[in-house]
């Protein structure tokens, strides 16, 4: 089933268009984005983490594995959805509860983030409301 969002893109003159997004769309670039930063994360966790939380030590090294795994497994089993035909929802919102985890988290420590590190909660935002608006539009 397609399902179709009208987005406004406002031109440098003014005007509006308006395009038509469809969600499988989205949501396939969703997982490939997952898959991508999860795997980077997997095979770099201490370079990610150093850019988050300012540390490379084995603890935020083995977080951010564990962070990465998460992020191929979620995005992987939404490219299967997506291929197979089944429910991708459930996909789309473990990643969304996922990225408002890291949310959460990274806005709770912000005073110990330098600017940087806190510029992954508004991936994290963006990631999560994504995700949650994707989900909505690929109801059955």
């Amino acid at each position: 089933m397609k399902a179709y969002t009208p987005i406004v893109v406002e031109r440098s003159d003014g005007t509006g268009s308006v395009r038509r997004m469809e969600a499988t769309t989205v949501a396939r670039q969703i997982a490939v984005a997952r898959v991508a930063l999860g795997a980077a994360l997997t095979v770099a966790p201490g370079v990610f983490t150093r850019i988050w939380v300012g540390e490379r030590t084995t603890g935020a090294k083995v977080l951010g594995l564990g962070f990465g795994a998460r992020d191929v497994a979620i995005g992987t089993g939404l490219w299967h959805a997506l291929d197979s035909g089944a429910d991708t929802r459930p996909w789309l919102v473990a990643g969304a509860a996922g990225d408002v985890a890291d949310l959460v988290g990274t806005l709770a420590a912000r005073r110990s983030l330098s600017p940087l590190g806190v510029s992954v909660a508004a991936v994290a935002a963006s990631g999560a409301a994504l995700s949650l608006w994707a989900a909505r539009q690929v109801a059955p």
